[in-house]
């Protein structure tokens, strides 16, 4: 645990944010999941393209590579204290938002959770880690620890919930999670870091075991697309999943960004890859869940 604590000492504390929404009257849910890149994601962008298209439905953003900045991130480090390299990524236009900026900008429901300091601290005052998003009211509101391997890794979950135009409620638990794109030093770098996604992704899943209606949306770093054991361990736990879009969605060349659905009897779920990429280095995979057969 030493290490970890050493991982944990150098980044800020969660961010929750209450938006003024309240629970909805659907028939339906749109999930987003993406990787947007530490800034460089035009994010506004594309919820207002995903709003446009969603109509009445309420929308969750499970996001990956989210970074806050500011004096909430430890300033001074102990010397054992660990980070990692910064990733400083600008939008097109040159500019960067942390998610409390976004957030307050869209007026959305929040929970963000640091998973490591992005640089150390005489070059950064950010953390990086995962965050969910939402137009309507998040609760349950719980960080999951990964197994250890390279960095540290946090999921976030969170629950929505709402009723049918007929009346009937509905509640659906909803995670983002980054896995490690690498292994540490003493193993070996490729088939290694198979074995520590796996890992992780194998703790993810035990932590989500018990879980009603499920939404799983993760960037898995699946080098090896949806033959890599970190997605067959993940994707186990939500055979219900129909994958129908099989495109890349890192810088074309690979499929590491994945949705994985768990549902109710009678709901049904359906994704697709963005056409385009909204300025980060990942495309997001866009879902839609409808309450009702």
């Amino acid at each position: 645990m030493a290490h970890l604590t050493r991982w944990r000492r150098s980044v800020g504390p969660p961010v929750i944010v209450e938006g003024k929404t309240t629970a909805p009257v659907t028939d339906g849910l749109v999930v987003v999941n993406w990787n947007m890149h530490v800034g460089g994601g035009d994010i506004q962008r594309l919820f207002q393209d995903v709003r446009r298209q969603a109509g009445d439905r309420p929308i969750v953003l499970l996001l990956q590579e989210a970074y806050r900045a500011g004096p909430e991130v430890p300033e001074t480090l102990a010397p054992a204290d660990s980070f990692a390299s910064m990733i400083r990524a600008l939008r097109r236009d040159g500019g960067r938002e942390d998610v409390e900026a976004v957030v307050s900008s869209l007026g959305l429901h929040a929970y963000y959770v640091p998973s490591m300091r992005n640089g150390g601290p005489l070059v950064s005052d950010e953390d990086r880690g995962n965050a969910i998003l939402s137009t309507v009211p998040l609760t349950d509101l719980t960080a999951i620890e990964l197994p250890f391997e390279s960095q540290r890794r946090v999921a976030v979950a969170a629950s929505v919930r709402g009723e049918t135009p007929e009346g009937d409620p509905w509640s659906v638990r909803l995670v983002s999670a980054h896995l490690d794109n690498m292994a540490g030093a003493r193993r070996l770098w490729i088939a290694g870091s198979e074995m520590a996604r796996t890992r992780q992704a194998r703790g993810l899943m035990a932590a989500l075991n018990d879980e009603g209606p499920l939404v799983l949306g993760a960037d898995l770093n699946s080098w090896f697309g949806f033959r890599d054991s970190a997605y067959l361990e993940a994707a186990r736990g939500f055979p219900g999943t129909r994958v129908t879009d099989h495109r890349a969605t890192f810088r074309g060349l690979l499929r590491l960004d994945h949705l994985f659905f768990r549902l109710d009897d009678g709901w049904s779920a359906a994704f697709t890859r963005a056409e385009e990429n909204y300025g980060s280095d990942h495309y997001p995979l866009i879902g839609t869940i409808s309450f009702g057969s």
